[in-house]
């Protein structure tokens, strides 16, 4: 089945309660030899490098489990030049710009709404307001996807101070290039949580985007029950939680996308579209304030 037809089957299918299904099912304990077939049919099947992550197949205890594995000490050397921008998932770039108009290139042809994107209209985001996407006007966005064969959990791109926290429900499109054509808005549709830096660049916002199958995304910044539209979120922190470069920020339960906000005249990118990149390795310069 290609990618095209997966879209129109998924347009009649509940997407966010088969993703819980889905989630739960990968949370299960199996048997011991139920889980090493099933983990190591995964990793066959998406080419998984165990070599870079800590323990093998027999090490954990679900699926899910082994989705955010953790990398050996090491593996990803962190850039820590201050001119340089690193990344902060292993992905493969997607889109990349400048924001004109409040929109960013979705896909080739079909741009988004930085405003939805980050929940402006949404009554559960009181503190996203029309000036929180203006900031952006003329600044910088990529797009990062992915894989579920890629490393699972997402850090910080710089250092800096998380001041606000917005958990957006939404619906659970996949976010693979054929979807990313076919649905419009997808990035401001599906379930998202958006953190908002402050930074030596300005305000940043980095953006975890869930997919078909990641029925669930976690955080180090407090507890936030994802793929639940009763609990959405828009948390002002009293005391901002300031995290060092390439700091972990959150997990995916299977791959998506993480999107990156930057005001204007801070980042000039040094990517390629369908390039991969890594964990703490530069992807753009930067001109601090």
């Amino acid at each position: 089945m290609n990618d095209a037809l997966i879209v129109k089957v998924l347009s009649a299918v509940p997407k966010n309660p088969t993703a819980r299904f889905m989630g739960r099912t990968a949370r299960l304990r199996l048997p011991r030899f139920l889980h090493r077939a099933l983990v190591g049919w995964f990793v066959r099947k998406y080419r998984v490098d165990l070599s870079e992550c800590q323990g093998g197949v027999e090490d954990f205890d679900s699926l899910a489990h082994f989705f955010v594995r953790p990398l050996k000490p090491g593996m990803r050397p962190v850039d820590p030049r201050p001119d340089v921008l690193v990344s902060p998932v292993d992905a493969k770039v997607h889109t990349f710009g400048t924001i004109q108009g409040g929109r960013f290139l979705q896909a080739d042809g079909v741009d988004a709404s930085v405003a939805e994107l980050i929940g402006v209209g949404d009554p559960r985001a009181p503190g996203a307001s029309s000036l929180s996407a203006e900031r952006f006007e003329g600044g910088a966005y990529a797009v990062l996807y992915l894989s579920p064969r890629d490393y699972h959990r997402v850090h910080t791109a710089r250092e800096g101070r998380v001041t606000e926290v917005r958990y957006l429900p939404g619906t659970l499109w996949p976010v693979f290039a054929a979807a990313t054509r076919e649905v419009p808005g997808l990035f401001g549709k599906n379930e998202r949580l958006a953190f908002t830096f402050d930074t030596d660049l300005g305000a940043v916002v980095e953006v975890m985007v869930g997919a078909f199958g990641v029925g669930r995304m976690t955080t180090v910044i407090g507890d936030v029950v994802t793929n639940d539209p009763a609990h959405g979120n828009d948390v002002v922190l009293e005391h901002p939680v300031a995290l060092d470069r390439a700091a972990e920020l959150g997990r995916f339960e299977l791959g998506s996308t993480v999107i990156l906000l930057f005001e204007p005249g801070r980042v000039e990118w040094q990517v390629e579209p369908g390039q991969p990149v890594q964990l703490g390795q530069p992807i753009a310069r930067v001109f601090p304030g």
